[in-house]
């Protein structure tokens, strides 16, 4: 992916990974800046939008929350489908079938 300098990232369309619907599904759940990604959760924020939303989402919408915090926490941008082992392995400790 593209060099990527997290401090300089004042809107959710400019995370990596992230787009116009993954930017209002983040905004549905309260997160409004890139900042407030740190130190958070992605399965409790997967959750949230299941609970807001009234609906499960795609699981990949989890790759994304995964990418995206650990993005913000210091580690480098990756593509979202990186993810996807990590994101197995969650759905098996946090039953999230």
């Amino acid at each position: 992916m593209k060099n990527i300098f997290r401090e300089k990232i004042k809107e959710l369309e400019n995370l990596p990974n992230v787009g116009k619907a993954i930017a209002k599904d983040l905004r549905k759940i309260g997160i409004l800046t890139p900042g407030q990604l740190i130190n958070q959760d992605p399965v409790q924020m997967y959750k949230k939008l299941c609970i807001i939303t009234g609906k499960k989402h795609d699981l990949c919408v989890l790759d994304v929350f995964i990418s995206i915090t650990e993005f913000m926490n210091g580690k480098e941008a990756k593509p979202w489908w990186i993810f996807t082992p990590k994101r197995k392995e969650m759905q098996k400790k946090f039953n999230l079938n």
